[in-house]
């Protein structure tokens, strides 16, 4: 059955359906010799008969009527695979950093708002695999933070600041600054802030170092990154430690745990998220995601807020 022509299958269908080529030629639109030819090319394939001729037209011979199920179900397979990737029809495929970190959760107030739009989510490892499948088609829509120092984007890769995320302080309940309401950047200094999970190198790590060289921070990273969930253990457990996270970072840990989300302000450090796209990307949910981004998260102009200079 390899190389069997869809437009033969197609035309044996007509046939069968019409119980005359003439008619099956009309509803197709091509000649009754290309009828024919069509059905006679599909028998040779086959090495089969697929009709019988009468003196009322053409009816399925006995090989026919068993390979008309067959053919008609080639035929939704091919209509199946084609709106699959016609315009709108597919799922739009987006990129997020993390599936508990702050785009993800813009990403679902998106679905919210347009629980029509079929989604397809995925994680890759760094900016630049991103930047990659956008460009080359993979995924339809990226969130990065691609204003880190020495990117320069692709011509054809659309980027506009999405959303900014404010960035908290985590921890336990012991920990001297745990009963304040909020904490300046600068209070930071002399305490323990340990992030495992950075990597040297990667848009978090250039925001992050900005934010240290800012405020006269140290962020340790030494120790190996076992995940949300050891950190957490940590945190719960130490009087000295303390880590960032972003305000719409998804977080559960044991109610014994009771560790402590603290804003900070003046000023208040936001992480500038960045949509990126493929200009030349006509699927509709793509636009009615911007549209969501640019009504639900204006950009923010205030001068309470803190973001690298590279991402202003």
């Amino acid at each position: 059955m390899r190389d069997v022509d869809l437009d033969a299958v197609r035309t044996f269908v007509a046939a069968a359906d019409a119980g005359r080529f003439q008619d099956a030629a009309a509803e197709l639109s091509i000649t009754q010799q290309a009828v024919s030819k069509r059905v006679a090319a599909l028998e040779r394939k086959l090495g089969v008969r697929l009709f019988t001729r009468t003196a009322r037209g053409a009816v399925p011979s006995a090989d026919g009527q068993a390979f008309l199920p067959h053919a008609r179900a080639l035929l939704r397979a091919e209509e199946r695979a084609l709106a699959s990737i016609g315009p709108g029809r597919r799922a739009l495929r987006v990129d997020v950093i993390g599936r508990r970190l702050g785009p993800a959760a813009v990403l679902r107030d998106f679905h919210r708002a347009h629980p029509g739009a079929d989604l397809d989510v995925v994680t890759f490892p760094d900016a630049d695999t991103a930047v990659d499948a956008v460009r080359s088609g993979t995924v339809d829509a990226s969130f990065r933070a691609v204003t880190m120092p020495g990117r320069r984007l692709p011509g054809e890769v659309g980027a506009v600041r999405a959303f900014d995320e404010p960035v908290q302080l985590l921890t336990g309940p012991s920990h001297p600054l745990a009963a304040a309401r909020a904490v300046t950047p600068a209070e930071l200094a002399r305490h323990r802030l340990w992030m495992p999970g950075l990597v040297t190198g990667t848009e978090s790590a250039a925001y992050y170092d900005a934010l240290a060289a800012a405020f006269g921070l140290t962020i340790e990273i030494t120790g190996p990154d076992f995940g949300a969930e050891p950190l957490l253990d940590a945190l719960a457990g130490s009087p000295s430690l303390a880590t960032f996270v972003g305000d719409r970072t998804r977080l559960v840990w044991p109610v014994d745990h009771d560790l402590r989300r603290i804003p900070l302000r003046d000023p208040e450090p936001v992480y500038p998220h960045s949509l990126l796209w493929h200009r030349a990307n006509p699927h509709p949910a793509l636009t009615a995601l911007r549209a969501h981004l640019h009504s639900a998260h204006p950009a923010r102009t205030d001068t309470g807020t803190w973001v690298p200079a590279w991402a202003r």
